[in-house]
């Protein structure tokens, strides 16, 4: 009885690690934003390396959220540091609210403890 609970254990979490591995639940634009809001000063090489994406990924999404206006990119010294504008809203349109510093908050932090949700309720 035990091996046949443990064999339907690892056939489920193997399914769930597959369908997992295939999506995200944040973008990499999300991602970026998660990384400068714990390190202003980060450099594109860490932060690519850190999301697994490349460099020149990781400078196509700042230079978005730059020209979106959601960072401002100030040179220090010989690096760059950023400043997230986190009074702006969420891009998307059906959404003005909360502002994309509430969520970066939120996420930064672990967020509010929460009892977890009975599926079954």
């Amino acid at each position: 009885m035990k091996s046949e609970t443990s064999n339907l254990f690892l056939e489920s979490y193997g399914r769930f690690r597959s369908v997992a591995e295939s999506w995200s639940f944040l973008t990499n634009h999300a991602r970026v934003l998660l990384c400068i809001a714990r390190d202003p000063g980060v450099r594109l090489r860490e932060l690519a390396a850190s999301l697994g994406i490349t460099e020149r990924s990781a400078h196509g999404i700042v230079a978005d959220l730059t020209a979106a206006g959601y960072l401002v990119k100030r040179k220090h010294g010989r690096r760059n540091r950023y400043q997230i504008q986190a009074h702006l809203p969420l891009p998307e349109a059906a959404s003005q609210e909360p502002a994309i510093g509430d969520v970066l908050a939120v996420l930064v932090a672990g967020g509010p403890t929460q009892e977890p949700v009975d599926a079954g309720s």
